[in-house]
């Protein structure tokens, strides 16, 4: 199972993400041209490596012509554990005052125009989205009335659409992260001094159910771009997973700090932990044959694989029924509801489980008496035929024959 693990040690940015992913990718212009597909201008990229406290990461600059945010007739650079508020003020300039009114609305409409794949254009959205939701919830305005500027600016867009147009090359089975470090103190921002994490990041993080920390560091290490960007991705944060690692990315971050300013992202294969299988038990002793055997019916038909009684004796010697449901994990808490409302019990019993499963395909067999539908299933290079029972039953009735008979399929097979 292809695997990504970002180590957020040093915390997280949009060009730390860029910086590591194109390392992981190893072609620095792949990135460049697959952003093209943007047809977005304005603004240009420049990929280099820096060395912080020893550790030389790549470096990814999104440039955007015209003053810098300091007021310097240079370049407006993106800096990482600059939070990305700052700088609304006089020193913003007139050519690049129409990024700062763009929504979510006119962001999807940028993405949605583009030439880019339909997966990286749905993982962009779905990135800015985040963003979008927490800045509505900290300003308190409605979802399409929000303008700010880390959805408008060029840097963010290039930021997020380029980390979902890596991603989608990559293209892995399982996405980590570590535990995320943040900073302490206080930042200079548009609206004045904010305590790390900023409100935006705190947000996106709570929204999603990030774990994170504060580290002993005073300035923001994760930006609402970076901590969006982690939010989307991870399936879990967690310590790094047993795995094989085969590559490295590190992307640098802009600042130099007392630890390495670093994002490093292991690229490796984990072995498949087959923890799709659920297994849920009750012992029932106060629900009729009746409602049981409803319920068992609308199990099946909401997802569940197999659903089975097994005869017990409970507690006073009370003859009674455990039911067995076997589903997939996705499926648990709709069949678990649906057994709580369907039956008299109060608690269920649930475990993961490995399954072996055999390739199976349904085909339709001649005989003499019909067709015939069957299951064929193939193991260790062996070939078997197992007939369904519906088509069994359908053709027993049509013929007028024993439905054992239809069991015995090599000797009522039609040639071909």
């Amino acid at each position: 199972m292809k695997t990504l693990y970002f180590d957020c040690s040093s915390g997280i940015s949009g060009n730390m993400v860029l910086g590591a992913l194109t390392e992981i990718i190893g072609d620095e212009q792949y990135l460049i041209e697959e952003l093209k597909k943007l047809n977005t201008d304005g603004y240009k990229i420049e990929i280099s490596k820096k060395v912080k406290n020893g550790i030389t990461g790549t470096y990814v600059d999104v440039i955007v012509d015209g003053k810098d945010e300091y007021g310097h007739e240079h370049h407006i650079h993106e800096h990482h554990h600059e939070h990305e508020h700052e700088h609304e003020d006089e020193h913003e300039h007139e050519h690049h005052h129409h990024h700062e009114h763009r929504n979510l609305n006119d962001i999807n409409k940028i993405i949605s125009e583009s030439t880019l794949e339909e997966k990286t254009k749905e993982l962009a959205k779905r990135i800015f989205t985040r963003v979008a939701k927490a800045e509505s919830k900290v300003h308190d305005k409605p979802l399409e009335e929000v303008h700010f500027h880390e959805v408008g600016a060029i840097d963010s867009i290039v930021d997020i659409v380029g980390t979902a147009i890596l991603i989608n090359k990559i293209n892995p089975d399982k996405i980590i992260s570590s535990i995320v470090n943040d900073g302490y103190g206080f930042i200079e921002c548009a609206h004045g001094k904010m305590s790390v994490p900023v409100p935006a990041t705190s947000e996106i993080f709570a929204n999603r159910g990030v774990k994170f920390r504060q580290i002993d560091i005073d300035t923001e290490l994760v930006t609402p771009t970076g901590a969006a960007i982690i939010a989307e991705l991870a399936e879990e944060f967690t310590t790094l997973p047993a795995m094989e690692t085969k590559k490295i990315g590190w992307g640098a971050g802009y600042k130099d700090l007392d630890i390495p300013n670093i994002l490093k992202v292991y690229y490796g294969e984990m072995q498949e932990k087959n923890e799709n299988f659920v297994v849920m038990e009750t012992n029932i002793d106060d629900c009729s044959g009746e409602v049981l055997g409803y319920t068992s019916e609308i199990l099946f038909q909401n997802g569940a694989l197999d659903v089975f009684f097994t005869p017990i004796f409970m507690k006073k010697n009370r003859p009674a029924y455990r039911l067995t449901v076997a589903c997939k994990k996705e499926d648990m808490f709709r069949l678990q509801n649906i057994i709580f409302r369907e039956t008299t019990t109060i608690g269920i019993r649930y475990r993961f489980e490995a399954r072996t499963e055999l390739g199976r395909e349904i085909v339709e067999i001649d005989t003499k008496y019909g067709k015939l539908k069957a299951k064929k299933v193939i193991n260790n290079g062996e070939e078997y035929i197992y007939p369904e029972y519906e088509s069994m039953k359908k053709l027993a009735k049509e013929s007028n024959i024993p439905i054992k008979e239809l069991y015995k399929i090599d000797e009522l097979k039609i040639e071909e």
